[in-house]
């Protein structure tokens, strides 16, 4: 019950009911990616739709099927046999807020000490 509620009224953790029945109504699958993102394509308009595999994450979007929904390209990557280029990177998720999550030296999330101050800063004091 509670997933049948949020795909009426969360749009942030994937499609919602309302979009579900519109791309059955007017969409036709083209294609889908390695994360199992499906493809559409308005039959009317043109217009090009993503149906995420969990949550609503634009990243996970392939770089082939990137350019084909900013229209860059009009060939869908299913029918060229797409190979990204070597300096393509392959997805990773965004970690923030994660124990993996990126900390620099000196950020107090980090563990171990702070890098103590070189001797070149001189700390403001009011007179």
């Amino acid at each position: 019950m509670k997933q049948f509620l949020s795909e009426i009224f969360v749009w942030w953790h994937g499609q919602t009911w309302g979009t579900r029945l519109w791309i059955r109504r007017f969409g036709k699958q083209v294609g889908t990616d390695e994360f199992g993102n499906r493809y559409y394509l308005d039959k009317k308009h043109g217009r090009r739709y993503v149906m995420y595999n969990g949550p609503a994450e634009a990243s996970t979007i392939p770089p082939g099927w990137h350019g084909w929904m900013h229209y860059r390209t009009d060939v869908i990557p299913t029918e060229t046999n797409y190979k990204p280029r070597d300096w393509q990177k392959p997805h990773e998720p965004n970690l923030t807020g994660t124990a993996a999550a990126y900390r620099p030296d000196g950020s107090l999330m980090n563990k171990g000490e702070r890098p103590r101050v070189t001797g070149d800063y001189e700390a403001w004091s009011p007179e």
